[in-house]
């Protein structure tokens, strides 16, 4: 008999409603601090609601880990409902606190969690609670589904495109100098997740040679690993998200191409505007 395995992450995944109720997902929300007070992404304001809000912000938003004592309460829930244990997929440690909180908050709560850190966000994330969950059901064994979810962090890859650097100089990632001579001579940078660390891969002048850069990085890969699904993600760019599927389908016709938005927390860095690619290699 399956044990009864509750499956937890927080909205850096930015999971669709309808995988959450289809696969029962705990979704733990991250917090996006305006001058006014903290807001739960997903829960008290829509996406629209925070780039209207970011627009006009006079004072430049943080972003903050869901309350550990949120934690122990719903994993105390989950206990008094019967949930022998739960996966809980969290994105980067290195970005945000949730990972580590959620080791704390299962002491706490007298509850066994097996936290996984995705050294990652967003598109992986969604892979790895829907392949951990489709092998709990086939009956794999608790202890094999995580060390799967933990190999597949070391095969996922997240690379994007700033509109700009404007906004992560006013989330104190680069400073004023660079974001001015950056945007006066239209250079674009590439970031990508390095071992869970958020790196400048590239700087580059112009949209294209970015784009090109991160496709790069992408067909080097397809030529060493299978590379079912790709993602494009972006930040309140659908325009441009959809633009590049389009191109990335002209050169690689058989692909399945998505296109996602990136949760809030990401925007408040990144910047609205923001496109990339993500995928997993098997």
């Amino acid at each position: 008999m399956n044990k009864k395995v509750a499956w937890i992450t927080d909205t850096a995944a930015l999971l669709e409603q309808s995988f959450i109720e289809k696969h029962n997902i705990h979704v733990l929300p991250l917090n996006i601090v305006f001058e006014e007070g903290a807001f739960k992404e997903t829960i008290d304001m829509t996406h629209d609601e925070f780039y209207d809000k970011l627009r006009t912000a006079k004072v430049h938003p943080k972003t903050s880990q869901p309350p550990i004592g949120e934690m122990v309460q719903l994993y105390k829930d989950l206990k008094a409902q019967g949930y022998e244990c739960a996966i809980a997929v969290h994105t980067s440690s290195e970005l945000s606190g949730t990972y580590n909180s959620s080791q704390t908050a299962s002491k706490m709560a007298n509850f066994k969690v097996y936290s996984i850190d995705s050294k990652i966000g967003s598109y992986p994330m969604v892979k790895m609670l829907e392949v951990g969950k489709s092998m709990v059901e086939a009956g794999h064994d608790v202890a094999e589904v995580v060390k799967h979810i933990e190999n597949m962090t070391l095969n996922s890859e997240l690379s994007f495109i700033p509109s700009s650097l404007t906004q992560l100089h006013k989330s104190g990632r680069v400073s004023g100098t660079k974001a001015f001579l950056s945007n006066l001579l239209n250079i674009k940078v590439v970031i990508s997740f390095d071992n869970g660390k958020v790196v400048m891969k590239a700087k580059v002048r112009a949209d294209k040679r970015a784009k090109n850069y991160v496709m790069d990085l992408l067909r080097n890969d397809m030529k060493k690993a299978e590379i079912p699904e790709v993602a494009v993600i972006n930040c309140n760019n659908i325009k441009d998200a959809k633009t590049w599927r389009e191109e990335i389908l002209q050169e690689f016709p058989k692909l399945k191409v998505i296109v996602i938005p990136l949760s809030a927390c990401v925007g408040v860095h990144a910047g609205e505007g923001t496109t990339g690619l993500s995928w997993v290699k098997y």
